[in-house]
């Protein structure tokens, strides 16, 4: 069989599916180029759609279509994975997130720092650093942050205000005596957490000045302020400021508890403050809140805030790696980050969080700028961290269940996880 009469299932797809574009555009010049892209599918949402398209004029300029195969996140990464070992692959631009590029599956993406060099993009100090630290692997850019979710404390107001408390807390001291006050009158258990994540005992830690493993893999950094994170959750299970069901409750249940005026604090996504406060789900509509994360009234290290973030990628093996970054520098671009934040994507830039038609529409884009600048990943890729967090999570919770002092959880993850660590 010739090479032209020579047609795969993919080609097939696409070019059936260009076709019912066409038809449904009207008559209309193709574009010469198409850039395959893998991703999920708010990002194509977030560029805007139809007439709204903030695409549409690089689109024109670059006479290229874009062709979106959009799956959830999991089954993305498999599949963009699986794409980039193979010899060569349509799809030249991919969404990954941050916490998947080891050093194996670095290799197998295009290093970013040339192309930064060649054909530098607008403002690159503006994307917060932790987001960039967090996609250079082996000393590589492979990726270009577009997107974010960033931990904050949320607080209901209207709780806080009934056992006469008027601010939220400042300090991590602080935000237990308060946790502990809503406990003591029996109107709401002072916080909710899941007890299934890294995230809330790394953000404890990191309060006193800790890590659980930092940028260059060390393990516990600073084992006594891990014990401090433990010992704190630990005494809150005790007094009730965590509630009985720690154990079995998972992140939909913090935002239901909260909703509901079950609970004081909890730990989620800014993004979220919209879904905590909305008039149809929520008791308390305008009283949920949200603040940084406090740090200890005595560490000397800045709280760092747990923020996890998608990146573009281009394959090492794409087909046209030069359309790619182009797509890659418009879709960065301080135009188009705003469109995105605007269409409800959590921005990479910093600068982005002070532009008025966002802070308008987002109060808490003030504040959200202030803790993304400093927030970094729970913990850096490697092969083994699903099972290192999985051993990490387990002592933490015989810590906080009392089953083990913190101490002993704290000696129990460094033996345990440190041989699954990078050499």
């Amino acid at each position: 069989m010739t090479s032209q009469l020579k047609l795969t299932r993919r080609g097939f797809l696409a070019g059936t599916a260009a076709v019912g574009a066409l038809s449904l555009a009207g008559p209309s010049f193709a574009a010469s180029k198409t850039l395959n892209i893998l991703s999920h599918r708010v990002h194509q949402t977030s560029l805007g759609e139809g007439d709204a398209d903030a695409m549409k004029d690089w689109k024109a300029a670059n006479d290229a279509e874009l062709n979106w195969t959009t799956f959830d996140s999991n089954p993305l990464m498999d599949r963009l994975f699986r794409e980039a070992s193979l010899s060569s692959t349509d799809f030249s631009v991919g969404y990954m997130v941050d916490n998947r590029p080891t050093s194996e599956i670095a290799k197998l993406f295009e290093p970013l720092g040339p192309w930064l060099e060649k054909d530098g993009i607008e403002e690159f100090d503006d994307i917060a650093p932790g987001l960039v630290q967090g996609m250079t692997v082996d000393g590589n850019l492979i990726g270009i942050p577009v997107r974010t979710a960033t931990q904050a404390l949320f607080y209901n107001e209207a709780r806080l205000e009934e056992v006469g408390i008027s601010a939220p807390p400042t300090t991590i001291e602080e935000l237990v005596e308060q946790a502990r006050k809503v406990t003591e009158s029996g109107k709401a258990t002072g916080m909710i957490l899941a007890s299934d994540l890294a995230v809330f005992p790394v953000m404890f830690a990191r309060a006193y000045g800790g890590d659980f493993i930092n940028k260059d893999f060390e393990l516990l950094p600073n084992k006594e302020a891990m014990e401090k994170g433990l010992t704190t959750l630990a005494d809150m299970f005790k007094d009730g400021s965590l509630p009985k069901s720690y154990a079995t409750t998972k992140n939909d249940d913090q935002v239901t508890w909260m909703q509901q005026g079950r609970a004081a604090f909890t730990v989620l996504p800014f993004a979220r403050a919209a879904q905590l406060n909305n008039a149809e789900q929520s008791k308390y509509p305008g009283k949920i809140k949200a603040i940084g994360f406090p740090g200890s009234k005595d560490s000397t290290v800045p709280m760092a805030s747990v923020v996890e973030a998608w990146a573009m990628v281009i394959p090492a093996n794409a087909k046209d790696k030069e359309l790619a970054w182009s797509f890659i520098k418009e879709v960065s671009s301080k135009k188009n980050t705003l469109v995105m934040a605007l269409n409800g994507n959590g921005p990479a830039r910093v600068s982005t969080f002070g532009e008025a038609e966002l802070t308008a529409k987002n109060p808490l884009a003030a504040v959200e700028a202030e803790v993304l600048a400093q927030a970094r990943g729970a913990f850096p890729p490697f092969p083994e961290a699903a099972r290192a967090q999985a051993l990490f999570l387990e002592e933490v919770q015989l810590a906080v269940l009392g089953r083990k002092t913190p101490a002993e959880a704290v000696a129990a993850i460094e033996s345990r996880v440190a041989p699954l660590l990078p050499s």
